[in-house]
């Protein structure tokens, strides 16, 4: 290693120079990476096939590929498909190839953030891992059989990777701390009671996160005047940023999932609970607002016709005056909507009408509920006139207004909840309904 490669090495962040270097340093995962498991197995034989690594963040997907480079006999080439094109690839897959036929020696890519890449970027490696050249690695916080060619999935071997647990950010800080090569292991520091523990809780599993404040603790506390440097749960507290929720794809819609579920399970805690981590996670709260109104019609309905109204004015509430203060609008809305009686009737009821507007093979329109006034009409007789409503007593006739091929087809039911107990009486009440 040269002089500059070692200077390069040296102001690289803790938590690059802390990666692990063996599987036996290697911290958490150990449902693939354990004692006897598969891919453990096959990096020590050094047979591993095309695979990707899905997961959070710091949770050790690249640390893993770079373990793999360092035990493997074969080439390593590294790209990121943020960066890379498919120029890049064919180059890497030329060396590669190049490799196999003179020295007969395999060759691994590892892809950060493979997710990203395009179709066409996908497609140019496929050859080559059909035929042995390249083995893949792919890196991504993306469930990839979302987010990826069908064509990659189904060529690589898919490994799931979980958040590290609390205990294991700790004993990862704590090894940061006493390592003298590439740690803080050659200065005089104490961790202060709690100093390990907030920064394991508030990292959620990403241990670089918590060697980012660590570090940065470490870099900006003087010696006391016995030339320590002593990291009390204050300063811990001062060197990381507030706790971040994650919001890929899959949690942006699975909370939202969780908000819509709450709302139509009454639970207003939950409710505000999920819509409060969503804004916070950094999700436009113009998002859960607008499937608030949409649940006003489908899952309170007729049992409270008022909370359409609230939950549209939460939303002009938001347009108005903005966030933070339309929290409170948005909240109250929230609360009304969950504790509102439930009724699906009027779902049930357009869904079943759109069903019979959808597959009926309807002929024509009553002639009594055409129009009368168009020249047309002048010159048809009418089978049956059209009966005025208000002409009769409690504004209310029995007519014939469905085609005939749905007569008698009922959409619309009212439940036993809230103002449609008033609907069911009014019904009875003008002889629409019998008791």
């Amino acid at each position: 290693m040269d002089l500059f490669t070692q200077n390069i090495e040296k102001n690289a962040p803790l938590a690059d120079r802390m990666r692990p270097k063996s599987l036996d340093d290697f911290l958490g995962q150990e449902h693939i990476v354990g004692k006897g498991m598969l891919l453990r197995r096959a990096i020590e034989a050094d047979k591993l096939g095309s695979c990707i690594f899905w997961g959070p963040p710091g949770c050790g997907k690249t640390t893993l590929a770079t373990i793999i480079a360092e035990t493997t006999g074969s080439n390593f080439f590294q790209l990121n498909a943020v960066t890379s094109g498919v120029k890049d690839v064919r180059e890497v897959i030329g060396e590669a190839e190049s490799a196999l036929k003179l020295y007969g020696k395999e060759s691994f890519l590892l892809l950060d953030e493979c997710h990203r890449w395009s179709k066409a970027q996908s497609d140019s490696i496929l050859p080559a891992m059909e035929k042995g050249i390249i083995k893949l690695i792919g890196s991504t916080t993306e469930n990839p059989m979302a987010a990826m060619t069908s064509a990659i999935v189904s060529r690589t071997r898919l490994f799931e990777f979980y958040p590290l647990t609390k205990e294991e950010v700790e004993r990862a800080v704590c090894r940061a701390v006493k390592d003298k090569e590439n740690g803080f292991g050659n200065m005089a520091i104490t961790l202060g009671k709690g100093a390990a523990a907030h920064w394991a809780d508030i990292a959620d599993g990403d241990v670089r996160t918590a060697l980012n404040a660590l570090e940065l603790a470490v870099l900006t506390t003087k010696p006391d005047g016995k030339g320590k440097v002593v990291i009390t749960l204050q300063i811990a507290e001062q060197s990381i940023q507030q706790r971040a929720v994650r919001m890929d794809d899959n949690e942006y819609y699975d909370m939202l999932s969780a908000f819509c579920k709450s709302l139509r399970g009454s639970d207003s805690d939950a409710a505000l609970f999920w819509f409060s981590r969503m804004v916070y996670a950094g999700m436009d709260p113009r998002v859960p607002v607008r499937r608030m109104i949409v649940h006003a019609s489908e899952d309170v309905g007729l049992a409270n016709p008022s909370v359409l109204n609230q939950c549209v004015a939460a939303m002009q509430a938001l347009e108005f005056i903005g966030m933070p203060e339309a929290r409170l609008n948005i909240a109250q809305a929230i609360i009304y909507l969950c504790e509102s009686p439930k009724s699906n009737s009027v779902v049930v009821a357009i869904g079943a009408a759109g069903s019979d507007a959808k597959h009926s093979s309807i002929a024509k329109i009553p002639q009594h509920l055409q129009d009368a006034n168009y020249e047309k009409a002048k010159h048809e007789k009418k089978s049956g006139e059209y009966k005025y409503a208000h002409d009769y007593p409690r504004h209310y006739v029995e007519q014939q207004y469905l085609p005939d091929e749905l007569r008698g087809r009922v959409y619309y039911v009212p439940s036993d909840q809230g103002y449609e107990k008033k609907v069911k009486e009014y019904r009875r009440f003008i002889g629409k309904e019998k008791e």
